[in-house]
């Protein structure tokens, strides 16, 4: 669907999303507003800088501070603002977080996904919700790429929750007749990710500082990777088609379909800012714990269904997020722009 005709379905239309000020959920939200939608974001705290506020967002929409595993919150919400489309991208969505602290990553990704669902069962006015599972769900296969098909075999706790998460969304719907569709994205990244232990923005920062990326596994893991963009028009493609036959209570994935190991990857991004002097600085002897080797997605159900395929390549991509990192930083502060401990391995799935 072109850009301009999805527009077009947006204005007026009373939208839900969850873990709205996340990296992710405030591009969503920013192109929701841009539509004309009116958009109730809720997440469980404001923090004092990110996307969602230099993007303005925090006078654009109404935005609950509250948590998704409250389900009295939850049906409120949807009840008193009569909510027609939910996106539900609130999660804990750091893979070493998610292995140090297990119990506070199941709370919220599963028991608040559950917790959403539930209160969306209740209400009459939902007439669509996207939920963001992750390719990690598919666990370790020996035969890429994932394909819908595949089998849902997680071993991480991170990669656990969104498994049971997924497959929750799917119940809801064959069960509930609750119009629900489920994103298996890759690793998305662009402009506007404010978690440095995560590679893309990690490398980006270090670039931005005149310095060599540091990577802190051997650089050889692969990943496929979606640009942001791309992943809030499929979002905004897929919720306005939920509740159709082909899609209410399927998943759909949606990468590039090229994997890329992480050395390569910091590669390309120091290509992308043009500092040939700049090399990566690899640290790691070993792969990181709880992390799987090699992962890239099978679009070709998305395409099949929907007609949509990602638009922007990896290296355009890359420079495009080069440059809002070398624009922005500067405004974010002196912590910041301080180079931190890394995973540069971990990219983000959902929010």
């Amino acid at each position: 669907m072109m850009a301009g005709e999805r527009d077009q379905l947006w204005p007026g239309r009373r939208v839900l999303v969850t873990g709205c000020t996340g990296f992710v959920a405030s591009w969503l939200c920013d192109a929701l507003c841009e539509a004309g939608a009116h958009v109730v974001g809720v997440d469980h705290r404001m923090a004092p800088m990110s996307n969602f506020k230099l993007l303005g967002l925090d006078e654009r929409l109404t935005v609950v501070t509250g948590s998704i595993t409250d389900f009295f919150l939850m049906q409120r919400l949807l009840n008193e603002n009569g909510v027609e489309i939910v996106f539900h991208l609130a999660a804990q969505a750091i893979v070493g977080v998610a292995n140090r602290s297990p119990v506070s990553t199941f709370e919220s990704n599963i028991r608040g996904t559950w917790t959403l669902l539930e209160a969306a069962r209740g209400v009459g006015t939902v007439e669509g919700i996207v939920v963001a599972s992750s390719d990690k769900a598919y666990g370790v296969h020996d035969v890429l790429p994932y394909r819908e098909d595949s089998a849902l075999q997680p071993l991480y706790p991170y990669d656990v929750s969104k498994a049971c998460a997924d497959m929750m969304a799917r119940c809801y719907c064959h069960t509930y007749d609750l119009p629900v569709c489920v994103t298996r994205f890759a690793n998305i990244y662009g402009g506007g990710d404010l978690n440095f232990s995560r590679i893309v923005p990690d490398a980006m920062r270090s670039i931005v500082l005149d310095r060599n990326p540091v990577i802190r596994s051997d650089g050889t893991p692969e990943r496929d990777l979606l640009y942001v963009e791309d992943a809030v028009d499929l979002y905004l493609t897929l919720a306005r088609n939920a509740g159709r036959d082909g899609v209410a209570g399927e998943a759909f994935n949606a990468g590039s379909g090229r994997p890329i190991s992480v050395l390569n990857l910091v590669k390309r991004a120091i290509a992308s800012s043009g500092k040939a002097h700049l090399e990566p600085d690899v640290r790691g002897k070993a792969k990181p714990g709880g992390e799987i080797d090699s992962q890239f997605l099978d679009s070709t159900k998305v395409e099949r269904t929907l007609g949509w395929r990602p638009g922007v390549s990896l290296d355009r991509g890359l420079a495009s997020t080069y440059r809002w990192y070398e624009a922005n930083l500067p405004r974010l502060g002196a912590h910041r722009l301080s180079p931190g401990p890394s995973a540069a391995l971990s990219v983000v799935h959902g929010p």
